[in-house]
């Protein structure tokens, strides 16, 4: 059974204020865990400018926070961008790193096979662990620090599925 990685969707209104975003207008995105009583493991909550010069500093520091980025509402009936931003991508792996919670250790496995086939990460090898799987050292193109990943064995469909969703989240219509 494929393992389904539930991130809330936008609301359309800022999380500090509740103000409803206007088509055109800016805001910044994050993405953290869900509390625990939530039936998500990763929530996204969206900040109007004003409400995110508050929120900024807080957000930055919070280990929590796995990804912060700038989009802006898109207009009636305009075109949806197909571009995923290489930095939000780079900054959702980097701070999943260390991790063993199962979700984030696939959620990161799954970001390592995108950054690959965008070439932004190297694969470098692989050994197996005690536990049946395998550890991936792989390196930030340009960059000679390496890091490792867990390869958890997951399914195909769960990468499809993974893929999918972190496709809705960074592109989600507000």
């Amino acid at each position: 059974m494929a393992k389904d990685y539930n991130i809330t969707k936008t609301t359309g209104r800022c999380a500090a204020c509740e103000k409803e975003m206007a088509p055109g207008e800016e805001f910044v995105a994050t993405v953290r865990p869900a509390p625990d009583d939530a039936e998500e493991e990763f929530a996204r909550r969206d900040y109007c400018p004003g409400c995110w010069s508050d929120a900024k500093a807080e957000a930055e520091a919070d280990p929590d926070v796995l990804g912060i980025w700038r989009s802006r509402v898109p207009r009636p009936k305009e075109k949806r961008r197909t571009f995923v931003d290489d930095e939000v991508l780079i900054s959702f792996f980097e701070r999943l790193e260390g991790s063993d919670e199962p979700a984030r250790v696939q959620f990161r496995f799954v970001l390592a096979l995108i950054l690959m086939r965008k070439r932004l990460l190297v694969y470098d090898g692989s050994e197996p662990t005690g536990d049946g799987q395998d550890v991936w050292t792989m390196h930030v193109r340009g960059s000679d620090q390496s890091c490792q990943v867990i390869d958890p064995h997951v399914e195909e469909e769960q990468i499809h599925q993974v893929s999918r969703q972190l496709g809705e989240i960074l592109e989600a219509d507000l």
